[in-house]
């Protein structure tokens, strides 16, 4: 199950962050979020490691936690997707497919000429769009 999904700015800034659990856990969310950004800059600036995977926007399991899993996306414009979900075995191709609707819904959502790039994103449409890709995405996974 998807408990958090996040998309954060070139510089770091956070675009849009929602969770999906109790607002108890929402502030540890965020700074798992946070944290894996740190993860993010990493593999993205290690080039020893990472060379033939540059051109890879998917950057597949940034870390495990004891409760959660958190996977990365990064776009050519270096927005960051981040997800955290509670499902220990979900596949990769699983999340690539979340990532590429994801990526789409934001590309509509920044789209809008109403939208001033690097500001939050307060579009109630993009809001309804993730809601949807989250419930989808639960229920793929378990089938």
């Amino acid at each position: 199950m998807i408990v958090c999904v996040a998309v954060v700015g070139h510089q770091n800034n956070p675009l849009y962050i929602q969770s999906f659990t109790e607002a108890d856990d929402a502030l540890k969310l965020h700074h798992i979020v946070h944290c894996s950004l740190d993860v993010i800059d990493e593999r993205v600036n290690n080039t020893k490691k990472s060379g033939p995977m540059l051109n890879e926007a998917f950057l597949g399991l940034l870390y495990p936690t004891e409760n959660y899993k958190v996977y990365g996306y990064l776009t050519n414009t270096k927005v960051k997707f981040i997800l955290v979900t509670t499902d220990l075995d979900v596949r990769d191709a699983d999340v690539r497919n979340f990532f590429r609707k994801f990526h789409a819904a934001y590309v509509d959502a920044v789209s809008n000429p109403f939208h001033v790039p690097g500001k939050k994103i307060t579009s109630r449409t993009f809001a309804g769009g993730v809601s949807n890709l989250v419930k989808s995405f639960g229920l793929s996974s378990s089938g």
